[in-house]
């Protein structure tokens, strides 16, 4: 790590780290409980995309009622942050996976921050998946089953010294084996799975069982196994206490052939169960309009002097005429999910009425020379930046007067939100959280197909909106009202920990309950 290790700050002994902990849960109550938040992003550090803005508020909103610590790897973003590390523990190795280290970050506003720390699997150039050409590591099924099990060792009572979890909460496909992992060693600790994206499994062969440690019962379709390969994905969705996702819509939607990626029938049975339920994400408070200082100007509803200003810096930057004519904002991962193929068809449309389209995101390569290309047919009136800037992309939001969203697929989405938020009326599918979030005709459009034809009709309806401001205006007004925010939206996970640690408690104390069953997720 050259000049990165001297971050590292080292103990003096990890002999009191390295010897399980017998600790029984915190009683049921009022108080809050140690929850250990398992992430492969957390935007404070190392970013890909909305998975790691979750992880950086949702810690913080529950933070209000609960203890709340974050995993995540040592990638080499982590360890030259420039933040310190102090080196906490250290755990085994377990087949092919190496032994590690537990550092812990303490970042400004004091929210802890453990990092498995293990130089041969995350020093590398790159992302968090694959090397700076988007190709995967290949060894990734080694690196966030290192992740997972160190998961399972907190929460077993190694590696962090006088810190152990009453609950385990694991995110998206990465931490996918750290259910498994403390199911397979019989712990209590209960561990909440949620669903980001069903769409990305964590595949492996099922050679490489060896290596991963797994019994024998993971190579079973009750275990891990997934269409002759082994799924991280769906081994936290069958050994989870509960399987979470991130919209109502969306838990509803991933239990279908058309969006349940193969695994349809187990998700329709763990809803059917009262395992599987949807919470709709919320956004941090750094996105106030009044205040937000990324922002050339501030503003509030029914002022929009801010907005304009906000318009004329885009304008300006873009190089379109300085006009009353809508403008439609593209703040997007440009990827097929997101249906940017769908705006490119419906370009035409939008500049022959009036229209001008400001794109900002990187993603598939076709896609980008796609939208360039459009930029060069439509000079003035379409402009492109591939370089994702946090401060140009809320600038283009605020300046907006419609966000362009036409996902095939959403499990939440975060820039329908965010627009909202800044008075831009977002156009989008009516698809997972997309559909639990926004009103159709009141503050925002939505149409149903991923066809170019049904997305015109929601722009043409946009477009005559733009025509009259008082109409205009109002629903800007109203879009500004409906976004919530984590501290609105942290609320059905905190009744959710308490009851899964209610549980575990009860069993601790008065034993198993015969014939007791789950209830059913609630909002």
């Amino acid at each position: 790590m050259g000049n990165a290790e001297a971050a590292i700050l080292p103990e003096k002994s990890f002999k009191r780290t390295s010897t399980k902990i017998q600790v029984q849960p915190s009683p049921p109550g009022e108080t809050g409980h140690n929850i250990l938040f398992v992430t492969s992003e957390l935007t404070d550090l190392v970013k890909v995309g909305g998975l790691g803005d979750v992880s950086a508020a949702l810690p913080r909103a529950l933070g209000q009622h609960h203890s709340v610590r974050v995993l995540i790897p040592g990638y080499r973003q982590v360890i030259q942050s420039g933040l310190p590390i102090r080196v906490v523990g250290k755990l085994p190795g377990h087949g092919a996976i190496p032994p590690c280290l537990i550092g812990q970050i303490t970042l400004s506003d004091q929210l802890i921050v453990y990092v498995v720390l293990c130089q041969q699997l995350y020093d590398r150039e790159g992302n968090p998946y694959g090397d700076s050409e988007g190709i995967d590591w290949p060894d990734n099924h080694i690196r966030f089953a290192r992740l997972a099990l160190a998961a399972a060792n907190i929460a077993d009572g190694l590696g962090v010294h006088n810190w152990r979890p009453d609950l385990v909460h694991a995110n998206d496909w990465p931490t996918g084996l750290t259910p498994a992992y403390m199911a397979w060693r019989g712990q209590q600790v209960p561990c909440v799975f949620t669903i980001h994206n069903l769409a990305y499994q964590g595949l492996c062969s099922t050679e490489s069982r060896v290596e991963l440690g797994l019994p024998e019962e993971a190579l079973h379709t009750d275990g891990m196994e997934y269409y002759g390969k082994l799924s991280f994905l769906k081994a936290g969705i069958n050994y989870a206490t509960q399987i979470t996702t991130v919209s109502h819509t969306y838990a509803h939607e991933i239990t279908s052939p058309a969006f349940g990626c193969g695994l349809e029938g187990l998700l329709r049975r763990k809803a059917d169960e009262g395992l599987l339920c949807g919470y709709v994400n919320g956004i941090d408070t750094s996105w106030q309009p009044r205040s937000d200082p990324r922002l050339v100007q501030g503003f509030a509803p029914g002022q929009w002097q801010g907005k304009q200003a906000n318009r004329h810096y885009v304008e300006q930057t873009f190089g379109f005429a300085r006009q009353d004519a809508p403008l439609f904002a593209v703040v997007s991962r440009l990827v097929h999910q997101k249906g940017i193929d769908l705006t490119i068809e419906a370009a035409d449309s939008i500049v022959a009425g009036g229209g001008r389209i400001a794109i900002i995101g990187q993603g598939e390569r076709a896609l980008e020379r796609r939208v360039e290309e459009l930029s060069q047919r439509y000079p003035g009136r379409v402009g492109v930046n591939l370089q994702f800037d946090e401060t140009e992309a809320r600038r283009i939001i605020a300046a907006s007067d419609f966000l362009l969203m036409p996902s095939r697929y959403e499990p939440c989405g975060l820039s329908q939100i965010y627009a909202q938020c800044y008075g831009s009326l977002p156009i989008a599918r009516r698809t997972g959280g997309l559909a639990d979030t926004i009103e159709d005709g009141v503050s925002g459009f939505l149409f149903r197909e991923p066809t170019t034809d049904s997305y015109l009709q929601a722009i043409r309806r946009a477009l005559n909106v733009h025509r009259h401001p008082v109409l205009l205006n109002a629903m800007r007004c109203k879009a500004m009202a409906a976004p919530l925010y984590w501290h609105q939206s942290v609320k059905p996970y905190d009744r959710l920990y308490r009851r899964l640690i209610e549980r575990t408690y009860d069993s601790f104390a008065r034993g198993p309950v015969p014939g007791r069953r789950a209830r059913a997720c609630t909002t």
